[in-house]
Protein backbone atom coordinates (compact mmCIF):
# COMPACT_ATOMS: atom_id res chain seq x y z
CA UNK A 1 0.00 0.00 0.00
CA UNK A 2 2.69 2.54 0.95
CA UNK A 3 4.68 1.73 -2.19
CA UNK A 4 1.64 2.63 -4.30
CA UNK A 5 1.13 5.88 -2.37
CA UNK A 6 4.79 6.82 -2.86
CA UNK A 7 4.49 6.08 -6.55
CA UNK A 8 1.36 8.25 -6.86
CA UNK A 9 3.13 11.01 -4.92
CA UNK A 10 6.14 10.69 -7.20
CA UNK A 11 4.05 11.07 -10.34
CA UNK A 12 2.14 14.03 -8.87
CA UNK A 13 5.41 15.75 -7.93
CA UNK A 14 6.86 14.95 -11.36
CA UNK A 15 3.78 16.46 -13.01
CA UNK A 16 3.99 19.62 -10.90
CA UNK A 17 7.67 19.89 -11.72
CA UNK A 18 6.82 19.61 -15.40
CA UNK A 19 4.25 22.38 -15.08
CA UNK A 20 6.89 24.45 -13.27
CA UNK A 21 9.06 24.35 -16.38
CA UNK A 22 6.55 26.54 -18.22
CA UNK A 23 5.06 28.55 -15.32
CA UNK A 24 7.63 30.98 -13.93
CA UNK A 25 6.42 31.11 -10.31
CA UNK A 26 6.03 27.35 -9.83
CA UNK A 27 9.35 25.79 -8.83
CA UNK A 28 10.58 22.81 -10.83
CA UNK A 29 13.56 21.36 -8.97
CA UNK A 30 11.94 21.04 -5.50
CA UNK A 31 9.14 18.98 -7.04
CA UNK A 32 11.67 16.81 -8.88
CA UNK A 33 13.59 16.28 -5.62
CA UNK A 34 10.31 15.21 -4.01
CA UNK A 35 9.57 12.93 -6.96
CA UNK A 36 13.02 11.31 -6.64
CA UNK A 37 12.38 10.79 -2.90
CA UNK A 38 9.03 9.13 -3.60
CA UNK A 39 10.39 7.00 -6.44
CA UNK A 40 13.31 5.86 -4.25
CA UNK A 41 10.65 4.21 -2.09
CA UNK A 42 8.52 2.86 -4.91
CA UNK A 43 10.24 2.55 -8.31
CA UNK A 44 14.04 2.32 -8.58
CA UNK A 45 13.99 2.72 -12.37
CA UNK A 46 12.21 6.07 -12.24
CA UNK A 47 14.39 7.23 -9.35
CA UNK A 48 17.55 6.36 -11.29
CA UNK A 49 16.18 8.16 -14.37
CA UNK A 50 15.67 11.35 -12.34
CA UNK A 51 19.02 11.18 -10.53
CA UNK A 52 20.87 10.57 -13.80
CA UNK A 53 18.87 13.13 -15.81
CA UNK A 54 21.29 15.45 -17.67
CA UNK A 55 19.48 18.65 -16.66
CA UNK A 56 17.99 17.94 -13.23
CA UNK A 57 20.14 15.10 -11.88
CA UNK A 58 22.90 17.35 -10.57
CA UNK A 59 20.40 19.39 -8.55
CA UNK A 60 18.92 16.25 -6.99
CA UNK A 61 22.35 14.83 -6.17
CA UNK A 62 23.54 18.14 -4.64
CA UNK A 63 20.46 18.26 -2.45
CA UNK A 64 20.83 14.64 -1.34
CA UNK A 65 24.54 14.85 -0.63
CA UNK A 66 24.87 18.29 0.98
CA UNK A 67 21.44 19.90 1.15
CA UNK A 68 22.82 22.37 -1.39
CA UNK A 69 21.02 24.70 -3.80
CA UNK A 70 22.73 26.35 -6.76
CA UNK A 71 23.27 30.10 -6.64
CA UNK A 72 21.20 30.47 -9.78
CA UNK A 73 18.38 28.51 -8.12
CA UNK A 74 18.62 30.65 -5.01
CA UNK A 75 18.46 33.84 -7.04
CA UNK A 76 15.45 32.59 -9.01
CA UNK A 77 13.61 31.54 -5.86
CA UNK A 78 14.33 34.83 -4.10
CA UNK A 79 13.24 36.82 -7.16
CA UNK A 80 9.96 34.88 -7.28
CA UNK A 81 9.43 35.47 -3.54
CA UNK A 82 10.13 39.18 -3.96
CA UNK A 83 7.77 39.49 -6.94
CA UNK A 84 4.99 37.67 -5.09
CA UNK A 85 5.42 39.80 -1.97
CA UNK A 86 5.47 43.01 -4.02
CA UNK A 87 2.32 42.05 -5.94
CA UNK A 88 0.57 41.26 -2.66
CA UNK A 89 1.64 44.57 -1.12
CA UNK A 90 0.35 46.46 -4.16
CA UNK A 91 -2.96 44.67 -4.73
CA UNK A 92 -4.07 43.07 -1.46
CA UNK A 93 -5.35 44.98 1.53
CA UNK A 94 -3.69 44.93 4.93
CA UNK A 95 -3.19 42.73 6.94
CA UNK A 96 -3.55 40.01 4.28
CA UNK A 97 -0.82 41.50 2.13
CA UNK A 98 1.67 40.83 4.93
CA UNK A 99 1.23 37.04 4.74
CA UNK A 100 3.11 36.63 1.43
CA UNK A 101 5.76 39.00 2.75
CA UNK A 102 6.20 36.87 5.88
CA UNK A 103 6.32 33.68 3.81
CA UNK A 104 8.90 35.27 1.50
CA UNK A 105 11.08 36.34 4.42
CA UNK A 106 10.90 32.96 6.16
CA UNK A 107 11.28 30.85 3.00
CA UNK A 108 13.88 33.16 1.48
CA UNK A 109 15.99 33.12 4.62
CA UNK A 110 15.91 29.34 4.73
CA UNK A 111 16.86 29.05 1.04
CA UNK A 112 19.67 31.61 1.38
CA UNK A 113 21.21 29.69 4.30
CA UNK A 114 21.49 26.42 2.34
CA UNK A 115 24.97 25.59 1.06
CA UNK A 116 25.82 26.54 -2.52
CA UNK A 117 25.85 23.71 -5.04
Amino acid sequence: MSRTLYQIGGFLALGLGGVGIVLPLLPTVPFLILAAYCFARSDETLERWLVEHPTFGSHIRSWRERGAISRKGKRAALAAFAASALIALLFVSLPYSLMPLAAALIGGTWIWTRPDA
